[in-house]
């Protein structure tokens, strides 16, 4: 995939779940193109050029909202916001207890939900922006043991898909990146190596092929809406 030059040249980009995985193979690009980046994420993140480190669990809301409030007050309204925190699970339906399902829709649906609730309508005031929005497979598919993660997913596919047509024509594009299974330590409790009919992590995509796919997301040219993207192992 190539990527419009300078695009995003001195432009500031927020990337939620940055510390590891797809967030920060996203970040590398990011920053390799000249942007600014706003990196959030629970745990610390290694120094690097051209970024600006917040500490956050954006599963909780208050510490959600001071964070975006920081940010807001710091730097303003970013150019692209790329809402690619999330967690994984696991469980047959009977395993999956209350707390697991609340755990999945906290991080995977009501953080990117405020997220963009805090920074659409500003882009919207502002008349430009993006909101990218990391989803998976399991946000239009169905598989054994995903009831709480695909719930999360589809929801937030829903979110997605609403954004699309509240904010159409308003200058602030939309664009849902859902990549297939993806080698990053979300796999690690779970082995799929050795589990039958699950693919082994050799075949899985990497994180970087998933960040190509936001980039080059994140590129077009205004003219240009992409309003989804999927993309799985080859």
């Amino acid at each position: 995939m190539t990527e419009t030059a300078g695009a995003l040249r001195d432009r500031l980009v927020l990337v939620t779940g940055a510390s590891r995985g797809i967030g920060a193979a996203t970040v590398v690009r990011l920053v390799g193109m000249g942007a600014t980046v706003l990196r959030v994420a629970r745990s610390t993140m290694p120094p690097i050029d051209r970024a600006v480190d917040y500490r956050a669990d954006l599963a909780d809301p208050q510490d959600r909202q001071a964070v975006l409030d920081q940010m807001h007050a710091d730097h303003g309204v970013p150019h692209t916001v790329i809402n690619n925190a999330g967690t994984f699970l696991l469980a047959p339906l009977e395993d999956t207890t209350d707390a697991l399902l609340r755990e999945q829709l906290a991080i995977n649906l009501e953080a990117p939900f405020a997220i963009a609730r805090f920074f659409l309508p500003r882009m919207r005031k502002r008349g430009s922006g993006r909101h990218i929005l990391v989803g998976s497979v399991a946000d239009a598919r169905a598989f054994p043991e995903n009831a709480a993660y695909s719930a999360s997913k589809f929801g937030a596919r829903g979110l997605h898909e609403v954004l699309l047509e509240e904010y159409r024509g308003s200058g602030v594009q939309c664009c849902l990146v859902s990549p297939g299974p993806t080698d990053t330590t979300v796999w690690d409790p779970f082995d799929p190596d050795a589990r039958e009919g699950f693919l082994a992590r050799e075949a899985m995509l990497r994180p970087d092929d998933v960040a190509d796919a936001i980039v080059w997301a994140a590129t077009r040219p205004a003219r240009s809406h992409v309003e989804s993207v999927r993309l799985g192992p080859g």
